[in-house]
């Protein structure tokens, strides 16, 4: 769940519930879109690049000097050890965590490090962490119509009532993300899988660039695993997609034996390359696949 959904509240809930309007808040730039001519530049075919990021906790390099670049309408696995930087990097790409060192801009124009962690997510980045996080008490449609951002904000979108158009994109996530039949269903009594694809359709309500997905399909059933390969194959061109996972039949799924895979390892990129290429790769055999 983004920062922006977190933001409102248990509070808020409450009173979306009862259909009452909050009172005001503060929230400056970072609560709205970015300002006119300040929209993400993608003519060059880049969605997101990072330059020799750097990030040290106590003593730790949690990233080494770590460079990467993710194509407009990519989709890229991210593998490698417990440890290796994948959390990490993802906090540096969201605004969670400032680097020491390095450059990172999504698309030419926009340098993620000036930006605040809602800014980001207004710029078109969103991020889906591994435990699934959903508004249980509401039903699959009310969480999505709590995620739908207009022009006018979050939170001029969650007390307006729904247009004809929007009610349709709603319908289309929920086809998209196979809910359609749950809409009207408590989004706690959904399975694990259903949550993860519930989230995923709450961020796609936001009308993201670039996705980011932790783990995406940890705990899910095999049935599971190979309907979000489909989604996620579905998504790809459309969006750009960054998904870190271990699960290698799954990154297979997705890799189609043609995307490249990108392996961390101590900070940096260790290797990059087809799935296969990588996993014949001696030094990624012997830093995290086994012998």
């Amino acid at each position: 769940m983004t920062p922006l959904l977190q933001e409102l509240g248990v509070e808020t809930m409450e009173r979306y519930r009862q259909h009452a309007r909050p009172e005001p808040r503060g929230g400056g730039p970072g609560f709205g879109r970015l300002m006119h001519g300040h929209e993400p530049d993608f003519a060059h075919g880049v969605a997101l690049y990072l330059d020799e990021i750097s990030v040290s906790f106590d003593g730790f390099k949690a990233l080494n000097a770590l460079s990467l670049a993710i194509d407009v309408g990519e989709l890229r696995c991210i593998i490698g050890p417990n440890g290796a930087g994948k959390t990490t990097m993802m906090d540096v790409i969201t605004g969670k965590t400032r680097p020491d060192s390095g450059q990172a801009h999504f698309g030419s124009n926009i340098d993620l490090l000036r930006l605040r962690e809602p800014q980001i997510v207004r710029a078109g980045i969103c991020r889906k962490f591994q435990k699934p996080t959903v508004y249980e008490e509401l039903s699959v449609f009310e969480n999505l119509e709590l995620a739908l951002v207009n022009d006018r904000g979050v939170r001029a979108a969650l007390f307006a009532r729904l247009s004809g158009q929007q009610r349709e994109r709603i319908a289309e996530i929920l086809q998209l993300v196979h809910l359609l039949p749950e809409a009207a269903r408590i989004a706690g009594l959904l399975s694990h899988g259903q949550k993860q694809w519930l989230e995923i359709g709450m961020l796609l309500a936001q009308e993201p660039t670039l996705l980011l997905l932790d783990e995406p399909v940890a705990g899910m059933t095999d049935e599971e695993t190979e309907r979000t390969a489909e989604l996620f194959l579905t998504l790809a061109g459309k969006h750009s997609l960054v998904v870190v996972e271990h699960d290698m039949k799954f990154v297979d799924m997705l890799t189609q034996g043609q995307r490249k895979v990108t392996v961390l390892h101590e900070g940096a990129v260790l290797a990059e390359g087809t799935l296969a290429e990588v996993q014949s790769n001696a030094q990624v055999i012997d830093v995290y696949l086994g012998r």
